[in-house]
């Protein structure tokens, strides 16, 4: 999950902390389990707003969070690291973090106002792309508080989905939920915040790419 939180372009050569991935495998492991993600996203939108059984939605979100915490163990277990999967992985993150609130919303778990500023912090964040490509740059490294807030977030969206049940089990979920919503959400506009001072620093500081230094 650590990936998904690299502003920019989302890129293999800038997805990792430690260095460029420059492995070009694709029947991995790893990206298996991303695919498979990907492909939950348009199943858990059919049972949550269709079928609306809460109990099939809240199932899939518990899969998909230990394949995305799985498929990075295993990169680096079995060495299986790719520039496809720095892709696949932030890409299905990223859907995560939009497509569940917006479906929250349609059925009144989240109020509006709040999925708008999630959403709007990615859409903000995403336009220091071409900022940081008129330097030079694909993407700022990442910070780990940027990841504790997508960690934060995607653990509050289970616990609030369960929450919804009606039971004692849907009663302890329902305030766990809201404690992980509110620390992700705070966590994730604190690194808005220093991602674009980052991002004005580059700019200020940097020559443009191509200019001739003076």
């Amino acid at each position: 999950m650590s990936s998904a939180e690299t502003p920019g372009a989302q890129t293999p050569a800038a997805a990792t902390v430690d260095g460029p991935i420059t492995k070009d495998q694709i029947w991995t492991v790893p990206n298996a389990l991303s695919v498979g993600r990907l492909i939950l996203i348009p199943v858990f939108i059919y049972v949550l707003l269709v079928a609306k059984a809460d109990g099939w939605a809240f199932a899939i979100l518990m899969v998909s969070g230990f394949t995305d915490w799985l498929d990075g163990k295993l990169a680096r277990l079995l060495d299986q690291s790719s520039k496809l999967g720095a892709l696949l992985d932030p890409a299905a993150d990223r859907l995560y973090i939009i497509v569940i609130p917006l479906c929250f919303g349609i059925r009144d778990f989240v109020p509006w106002w709040l999925i708008g500023v999630i959403i709007g912090r990615d859409i903000l964040l995403f336009a220091t792309a071409p900022l940081l490509k008129s330097r030079g740059l694909v993407a700022l490294p990442v910070l780990y508080i940027g990841k504790a807030a997508t960690f934060a977030l995607m653990s509050a969206f289970p616990w609030i989905l369960a929450g919804q049940l009606d039971s004692v089990f849907g009663d302890i979920c329902y305030p766990i939920g809201w404690a992980f919503m509110v620390w992700g959400v705070g966590l994730y506009l604190w690194s808005f915040v220093l991602y674009w001072i980052q991002t004005v620093s580059v700019v200020t500081k940097m020559p443009r790419a191509g200019s001739s230094p003076v």
